[in-house]
């Protein structure tokens, strides 16, 4: 395993330790905790070293500040946009900036709502500034939204993952931004998946708001370089270009797993569920649940005729996060997942298929396994039509490999950060 390796999946390790798998691991014998706790504490200081020297965009003040003076703010904000631990709405607001207007993404604004919901304008309570919604009737500010306004100032926490709605988000303001010459300023986040690239480009016949670019699953990059790439790519529609200025993240690495200081979205409730997601997404677009409706979505997978699983768990609405999750009420039999990594660190840095290759071959004689989002959510018909036909997730993986090469030499051409 290389350095790289070595280095992600050590740090990984400190994830589960520290984080969600706490419990988990305190039920292990105590020889287990014994054994692995002198590479437990070098794992921790490593983390530790390298998670406080790194500095969020938005926490640079002093690199965009002078840029905000005596001018009319539109910000893309919501519940993790933060400078240390306070909203940056209520920090640009306490440091005399003139913030009019708040655009607000899937999910909400301070308070989240569950994936899907529509969000639906209003008035912030805390500051009075007026909440224009990017996730309703329409996903882009019109050009009334953004009149009169000087600067849009954009801080969201990606994922690193295509179906994640904040690319595209940020996508439809650089157009909004370009169609009224109104400058962009993208406070660059750390990417929690930015150490490695796979799964399948996008076809763009399958072009949506859960996958608008010709990029693979996971794109390697965060949030501010692929802002630059769909600039200088001339993928905004009538391949308009948008003013664009990225204040860029301070000591951060590609090769390092940084830990999220607040959850990017609702159901993504710990950093194990952040690296599942690439792979346990995909079943949203299936008949099997990914614990939708109980405390550890995106960290289990069931439904409720699969055969051979011990593992059990029982969806109900929770408020908020699902209401109406599939399966409410019924008990779900599957995969608990909440320990996967640490039992194959070297799964760590890809798509893992062969859950959903699992599934389908237990409940693959069910017509309706897949549905119709299945696609949008692959970017391609080509992945249902390989599960379905049997290929092993070998020859799938194998059948990425030339889009992969050429996504990646574009990728390159817009890296602000080391490898």
């Amino acid at each position: 395993m290389s350095q790289r390796k070595n280095l992600v999946s050590g740090l990984f390790f400190i994830y589960f330790y520290s984080s969600v798998l706490t419990k988990t691991l305190m039920e292990q014998s105590r020889p287990f905790l014994i054994k692995n706790c002198y590479s437990l504490g070098l794992f921790l200081l490593l983390f530790i070293n390298c998670q406080s020297q790194i500095r969020t965009g938005a926490e640079r003040t002093d690199l965009y500040f002078s840029l905000l003076k005596h001018k009319t703010i539109g910000i893309v904000a919501n519940n993790a946009s933060r400078i240390n631990d306070k909203n940056i709405v209520d920090s640009l607001v306490s440091s005399g900036f003139d913030v009019k207007i708040i655009y607000c993404p899937e999910h909400g604004f301070r308070k989240y709502e569950e994936a899907g919901q529509t969000i639906r304008n209003s008035i912030d309570s805390a500051t009075g500034i007026r909440i224009i919604s990017l996730y309703g009737k329409s996903k882009k500010p019109d050009k009334k939204e953004l009149k009169n306004i000087d600067v849009v100032v954009f801080d969201l926490q990606d994922v690193g993952v295509r179906f994640f709605t904040y690319i595209s988000t940020l996508t439809n303001i650089m157009e909004a931004c370009a169609e009224s010459n109104t400058p962009l300023i993208v406070l660059d986040r750390p990417d929690p998946n930015g150490f490695y690239i796979d799964g399948p480009v996008l076809d763009s016949a399958y072009a949506s708001f859960v996958g608008m670019h010709p990029v693979p699953v996971v794109y390697g990059m965060t949030i501010g370089e692929y802002a630059m790439m769909v600039n200088e790519e001339g993928w905004l529609k009538n391949r308009a270009v948008c003013d664009l200025n990225i204040i860029p993240l301070e000591n951060y690495s590609h090769s390092l797993l940084y830990q999220l200081p607040v959850k990017p979205s609702p159901n993504l409730t710990s950093m194990n569920a952040v690296l599942l997601y690439p792979s346990l997404c995909l079943f949203e677009g299936t008949i099997v649940s990914v614990g939708r409706g109980t405390d550890i979505p995106f960290e289990v997978f069931g439904h409720p005729v699969m055969k051979g699983f011990s593992y059990s768990f029982t969806p109900e609405n929770k408020t908020g996060l699902s209401q109406n999750p599939i399966y409410r009420g019924q008990l779900c039999l599957g995969l608990d997942l909440r320990s996967f990594y640490l039992s194959h660190p070297k799964m760590l840095g890809r798509i893992n298929l062969s859950w959903l290759i699992m599934a389908f071959k237990d409940l693959g004689s069910k017509p309706d396994f897949f549905n119709d989002y299945f696609d949008r959510l692959a970017g391609n018909s080509e992945l249902r039509n390989q599960i379905t036909a049997g290929l092993s997730e070998m020859e799938i993986r194998r059948s990425w490999e030339p889009g992969l090469l050429k996504f990646k030499e574009i990728r390159k051409k817009y890296l602000i950060y080391p490898e």
